[in-house]
C-alpha cells in the first residue's frame, strides 16, 4: 500500500470515528434523560437544558472552530476536540447535580465544535477529488449507523448500568480516536490558512448564531408570537446585521470572501439547511402523530421509521455513484424532489394509513435526504477554496444545526400542542385531529422546496469540482 493510500485510510478512519462519536452521543442521550432526571431530581426544563446547552455551544462555535483548524491544523483541532469531549464526558459521569451536568454539556459542545469541521477537512486534505465522493458517502453512512444505534445502545446501557454509562463509553472512544488522529499525516496547507482573523467578527458570529438557535429552540413552548420569541429574533437580526457590516470593513473576516464568493459552496450550505429542515421537521410531526395521536410506544414508533434509517445507510453508496455519473446538480435536484414529495406524502397520514405505505414514504425521504447530503457535503468539501476547508466545514455543520431548529419551529407553530404535550412522554393522548400532519407538513415541504433553488446552482458536470482554485477571489490576500 502506498504512503498516500495509508494516509487516506487513516484520515478516513479518524473522520468517520469522530463523526460517529458526536452522532451517537446525540441520540443515546435521548434514552438516558428520564433516568437522569429521576436520579438527580431535576425538572423537565433542566433536563432539556442538557441538550440545549450543547446545541448552543456547537452552533455558536462551529465556524470559528473551522477557522482555527485552517490556521493551526485540523489534525491538532480534532485531537484537542475529541480529548476535551472525552474529559467533559468523564466530568459528567462524576457529577452529583444537574447544574454541573448542564455546564459540562456546554463544554462538550465547545469541544464538539472543534472536532466536527476537522473531520471533514481531513478528508479534503487526504483525498483527491476523484475519490472524495466515496469517502464522503462512507462517512454519511457511518453517521446514519451511529444515529440509528444510539437509542438501542442507550436502552441497553441505561437498563443495566444507569444514565452515567452513556457518557462513560465516550472516554475510551475519545482516547482511541485521539490515538488514531495522531497517526494521520496530511499535506501542508497553503500559507493563507495561517492568517489571523478578527476576534470581534468571531464574537458577533457566535452571538448571532447562539441567539438564533436559542430562539428557534424555544418556539415550541413560546410560540411565534411570544415576547421572548420576538425579542430573540430581533436580537438575532441586529447581531447578524452588525456582523455583515463589520465583516465588510474587517481586514481578517471570520468568513473569508474566498468562501462567500464560491457559488457551489454557498449553494450547498443553503441546500443542506433546507434539506435537514425538511427531514427533521417531518420527523418531529410524524413522531408526535404516531405517539401522541395514535398511542404507539417509542419502540413501535422506531420500527415504523426503520425504512428511513435503512435507506439513509444503504443509500449513501448509491448516491455517490449517481454523483459520479450524473453530476452534483441533477443528483441534488432529484434527491431534493424526493424529500419534498415524501414530506407531502407524510402530510396525508391518517389513522387508517397502512404501516407499509408509511414505511415506503419514509424510505423515499431517507433516500432523498442521503442523496442531497452526499452531494452537498462532497461539493462543500471538494469546492472549498485552498486553505479554507475548516471554515467551510464549520459552515456546513452550522447549516445542519440551524435547518432542523427552523423547521421544527415552523412545524410546532402550526400544531396546536398543549403544554403537557411538549414536555415528553407519559401524558394523555391528544386528539388525532389536533396532530394531523396535514396542518404542519405542507409548510415543512415548502421549506424543503426552497432547496431546489440552490440545488440548481450546483455544478452540472460529473463528480466533484477538480479545480477549486478557480473560485473567484480564492487568491485574494486578506
Amino acid at each position: 500500500m502506498t504512503p498516500t493510500a495509508v494516509r487516506s485510510r487513516a484520515a478516513l478512519l479518524a473522520s468517520v470515528a469522530g463523526a460517529m462519536l458526536v452522532a451517537l452521543d446525540g441520540t443515546v442521550l435521548l434514552v438516558a434523560q428520564p433516568d437522569l432526571r429521576s436520579d438527580l431530581g431535576a425538572t423537565v426544563t433542566e433536563v432539556q437544558w442538557t441538550s440545549t446547552a450543547y446545541l448552543l455551544a456547537v452552533a455558536a462555535l462551529l465556524v470559528i472552530a473551522g477557522r482555527l483548524g485552517d490556521r493551526y491544523g485540523h489534525r491538532r483541532l480534532l485531537c484537542t476536540g475529541v480529548l476535551g469531549f472525552g474529559a467533559a464526558s468523564a466530568g459528567i459521569v462524576l457529577a452529583e447535580g444537574i447544574g454541573p451536568v448542564i455546564a459540562l454539556r456546554a463544554a462538550q459542545g465547545v469541544f464538539g465544535a472543534l472536532l466536527q469541521p476537522a473531520t471533514l477537512a481531513l478528508l479534503r486534505l487526504a483525498y483527491p477529488a476523484d475519490r472524495l465522493g466515496r469517502a464522503v458517502a462512507l462517512r454519511t453512512s457511518a453517521i446514519g449507523v451511529a444515529a440509528a444505534a444510539g437509542p438501542v445502545l442507550g436502552g441497553v446501557l441505561v437498563t443495566h448500568w444507569g444514565w452515567r454509562a452513556v457518557f462513560l463509553i465516550n472516554i475510551p472512544a475519545a482516547l482511541a480516536i485521539a490515538a488514531l488522529t495522531l497517526a494521520v499525516r496530511t499535506p501542508a496547507v497553503p500559507p493563507v490558512a495561517h492568517r489571523r482573523f478578527d476576534l470581534t467578527s468571531g464574537v458577533l458570529l457566535a452571538a448571532a448564531l447562539a441567539a438564533l438557535v436559542h430562539t428557534l429552540a424555544g418556539i415550541p413552548d413560546e410560540g411565534w408570537t411570544g415576547t421572548r420569541t420576538g425579542l430573540g429574533l430581533l436580537l438575532s437580526v441586529l447581531l447578524g446585521a452588525g456582523l455583515v457590516a463589520y465583516e465588510r470593513r474587517s481586514a481578517q473576516p471570520v468568513v473569508p470572501p474566498a468562501v462567500t464568493r464560491s457559488v457551489p459552496v454557498m449553494a450547498s450550505m443553503a441546500l443542506l439547511l433546507t434539506t435537514s429542515g425538511g427531514l427533521f421537521g417531518a420527523l418531529f410531526v410524524v413522531t408526535f402523530f404516531l405517539q401522541q395521536g395514535l398511542g404507539l410506544d417509542p419502540l413501535t414508533t422506531g420500527l415504523h421509521c426503520l425504512p428511513l434509517t435503512l435507506l439513509m445507510i444503504a443509500g449513501a453508496p448509491a448516491a455517490s455513484a449517481a454523483l459520479g455519473r450524473y453530476g452534483p446538480r441533477r443528483t441534488a435536484i432529484t434527491g431534493q424532489l424526493c424529500v419534498v414529495l415524501a414530506v407531502l406524502g407524510l402530510s396525508r397520514l391518517t389513522p387508517a394509513t397502512p404501516w407499509q405505505l408509511t414505511g415506503l414514504v419514509l424510505a423515499v425521504l431517507g433516500a432523498g435526504f442521503t442523496a442531497v447530503m452526499v452531494t452537498a457535503t462532497g461539493t462543500v468539501v471538494g469546492d472549498a477554496p485552498p486553505g479554507y476547508a475548516g471554515v467551510v466545514g464549520g459552515l456546513k455543520q452550522t447549516a445542519m444545526n440551524v435547518g432542523p431548529a427552523l423547521a421544527i419551529a415552523v412545524a410546532a407553530g402550526l400544531m396546536p400542542l398543549t403544554p403537557s404535550a411538549a414536555t415528553g412522554p407519559g401524558h394523555r393522548l391528544l386528539p388525532v385531529a389536533d396532530l394531523a400532519p396535514a396542518q404542519a407538513l405542507p409548510a415543512v415541504a415548502a421549506l424543503a422546496a426552497l432547496g431546489l433553488i440552490p440545488a440548481s446552482l450546483l455544478p452540472r458536470g460529473r463528480g466533484l469540482a477538480r479545480t477549486p482554485a478557480r473560485v473567484v477571489g480564492c487568491g485574494d490576500r486578506q
